[in-house]
C-alpha cells in the first residue's frame, strides 16, 4: 500500500491512498493520525477519489516531531569523506522538522560562497511509538519506507545546522508499507544529479542496519508516530548548483525529484568553510543516464 500527504483541489490538506498508480483515495485525516490506526488505509464511507495529477503532493509527514539521521553509515562514504569515525562512534543527529520539502519541490541554497552536496537515502516513518525497542522487534514499529535527500552544507559548523536549512530534507513522494517493500537490506538506491548517476548502492551495505538504527535511536529518545528516521548516504556525494535536478530512486519504494535554486543566496555569516570533514573534490559519475521524469 502507498500512502501520501496531499492538498485537495479545494485547498484542504489531508492524506490518502494511491491506487492503480494514478488515483488518490482521500482517507480524510492527516497521515500521522492514519498511522496510529490499526488499518490506516481503510476507505471511509463516501471517500472522494482524485486523479493524481489534480492534487498537490506534500512531504510524507508535513510536521514530524523529529527527523533522526545517521552520520557515516556506509564505509565507502566514510572513505570518500576522509572521516576517521563512522556511526559506531558518532551515534545519531537531528534535522529540523521545518526542513522537509515535498516531491518536486525546490531546494533553496542559502549562500553563494559555500559548498552544498546531495545525499540520497532510504528513510522510514515510525508507526507504533516506542522506547528502548529491542533490535529483534524494531521493524514492527515501521509504518513504511520512503526516499529522502539529506542536503548538506559542507564545513565545520554543527552537523544539525549544516543540514537543517528550510527545504534541505526533500522526502517522498509516498510512504510504502513494509509488506510491499520486503526486507530493506534487499533494496538498491540510485541518485542522479542532472544526467549523472552519482550514487548506486545496496542498502545491505549499511554499517548499522535498519533495525539496529531504530533500536539505538529509541534508547536515546522516545520514537513517536510520524517520526522520520533516515539511514545515511553511500558514496557518490557531490556538489549542487543553481538549476540542477536531483532524483533519488529506490526499488519498490519510489522516486523522489527536486530542483535546486540559488536565486536568493547571500554570503555566509559563519566561518566554517575550511573546517570539518574533507569531501571529494570532484564527482565521478557511476555512469551517465538521464532519468526521464515520470509521475510519482
Amino acid at each position: 500500500m502507498k500512502l501520501l500527504s496531499f492538498v485537495r483541489p479545494d485547498g484542504t490538506a489531508t492524506a490518502g491512498r494511491l491506487d492503480a498508480g494514478d488515483r488518490v483515495v482521500d482517507l480524510g485525516r492527516p497521515l500521522r493520525s492514519l498511522l496510529a490506526d490499526p488499518a490506516p488505509g481503510k476507505t471511509p464511507p463516501g471517500a472522494a477519489v482524485f486523479p493524481l495529477a489534480e492534487v498537490t503532493i506534500q512531504p510524507i509527514v508535513p510536521g514530524p516531531s523529529k527527523i533522526i539521521a545517521a552520520p557515516v553509515n556506509y564505509r565507502d562514504h566514510q572513505a570518500e569523506m576522509n572521516e576517521a569515525y563512522h556511526i559506531d562512534a558518532l551515534g545519531i543527529f537531528l534535522k529540523a522538522p521545518s526542513s522537509v520539502l515535498a516531491h518536486r519541490g525546490t531546494i533553496r541554497l542559502p549562500y553563494t560562497d559555500r559548498r552544498f552536496d546531495q545525499e540520497g537515502e532510504l528513510a522510514l516513518v515510525i508507526g507504533r511509538p516506542g522506547r528502548d525497542i529491542p533490535v529483534a522487534q524494531a521493524l514492527r514499529h515501521v509504518a513504511g519506507y520512503t526516499c529522502l535527500l539529506d542536503i548538506t552544507m559542507r564545513g565545520g559548523e554543527d552537523r544539525s545546522t549544516r543540514k537543517s536549512f528550510d527545504t534541505f530534507t526533500p522526502v517522498g513522494p509516498y510512504l510504502v508499507t513494509p509488506d510491499e517493500v520486503g526486507p530493506p537490506e534487499a533494496l538498491t538506491l540510485r541518485t542522479w544529479v542532472g544526467d549523472e548517476l552519482r550514487q548506486d548502492a545496496d542498502i545491505k551495505d549499511l554499517i548499522w542496519s535498519v533495525p539496529r538504527l531504530i533500536a539505538y535511536a529509541s534508547s536515546v529518545m522516545t520514537l513517536r508516530t510520524g517520526d522520520i528516521i533516515t539511514t545515511g548516504t553511500p558514496a557518490g556525494v557531490g556538489t549542487l548548483a543553481d538549476g540542477d535536478r536531483v532524483v533519488v530512486e529506490i526499488e519498490r519504494v519510489g522516486r523522489l525529484e527536486a530542483t535546486v535554486s540559488a536565486r536568493d543566496a547571500v554570503a555566509c555569516p559563519t566561518r566554517g568553510a575550511r573546517r570539518g570533514p574533507v569531501p571529494p573534490p570532484t564527482v565521478t559519475p557511476v555512469r551517465t543516464a538521464p532519468p526521464a521524469s515520470r509521475p510519482p
